[in-house]
């Protein structure tokens, strides 16, 4: 059994250039290979951060060989690592309305598994956005856990760190890592980003891999960033600092388990 796995978070600032953006996320995933990771984690949208629209004419089929999933291909081959891929547009049977998908590109190029969005993010949040994803967004329905590196992991993306629910059936499921790519707002962030991930890696007893969008993007929308990795007694073990960039950290199996035998809460409920 494998013990330990590094895994890297990429912090990027997308805009509306899918080409540019996917360059520059080919090249941060190289570079957290670069100091060991063998998962690497995209953030939410990390193809395009722009109009409704315009992310409905660029969704792909996953086996379709468009231009991000060739890309998310070239970043795991050439570096040869798994890419969990954040939010991107992938085609349902709605036109108007693509999945929001968080795939997993294993080291081959092969699409290992895939995660569509369940929560989407209707809210006001009070810097003057108002956001409707379920207008263009076909929501997911199902919760995935798969291996990868020796682990368990499971996927979520963004505004489903807010529904413990979901959180609980991973563990259910038996994950000990959770990737959460995403694209939190700055009113948001501020005050609930480090607040939510810490929860879910507690009550999960699980690590929490968080990589986020992080600056100002079309159309004023604002983004919080300070990706981080926390572990199962929710300790942050290392976050991103402003910008765009990457942090690596080890999950470590030996303190997993000895998070779990010594509090052993999962084992403990009784609803």
């Amino acid at each position: 059994m494998v013990d330990t796995l590094r895994v890297g978070i990429v912090q990027m600032s997308s805009q509306d250039d899918v080409a540019k953006n996917l360059a520059r996320a080919v090249e941060l995933v190289a570079r957290a290979a670069g100091e060991g990771a063998k998962v690497v984690v995209l953030p939410e949208n990390f193809a395009f951060m722009g109009t409704e629209e315009g992310k409905r004419g660029i969704a792909e089929k996953l086996d379709g060989g468009g231009p991000i999933v060739t890309a998310l291909a070239e970043a795991a081959t050439r570096s040869g690592v798994h890419v969990v891929a954040g939010g991107m547009p992938e085609r349902s049977g709605d036109a108007d309305r693509p999945f929001n998908t968080c795939a997993v590109v294993a080291p081959d190029g092969s699409i290992a598994g895939r995660y569509r969005k369940v929560h989407l993010f209707d809210v006001e949040v009070g810097d003057g956005q108002k956001y409707r994803e379920s207008a263009s967004t076909s929501p997911g329905t199902e919760p995935v856990v798969l291996p990868i590196g020796g682990f368990k992991v499971g996927l979520s993306v963004c505004y489903d760190i807010r529904f413990p629910e979901l959180y609980r059936k991973l563990a259910d499921l038996g994950a000990e890592l959770i990737v959460v790519p995403a694209a939190f707002t700055l009113a948001t962030g501020k005050d609930h980003w480090h607040v939510l991930l810490r929860a879910r890696a507690i009550e999960s007893q699980a690590y929490v891999a968080a990589a986020g969008q992080w600056g100002v993007h079309p159309h004023d929308r604002r983004t919080y960033g300070k990706s981080l990795v926390a572990d199962p007694w929710g300790d942050v073990i290392v976050q991103c600092t402003d910008g765009e960039g990457i942090a690596v950290a080890t999950v470590d199996r030996r303190r997993l388990d000895s998070v779990r035998a010594n509090l052993p809460s999962l084992r403990h409920r009784r609803l």
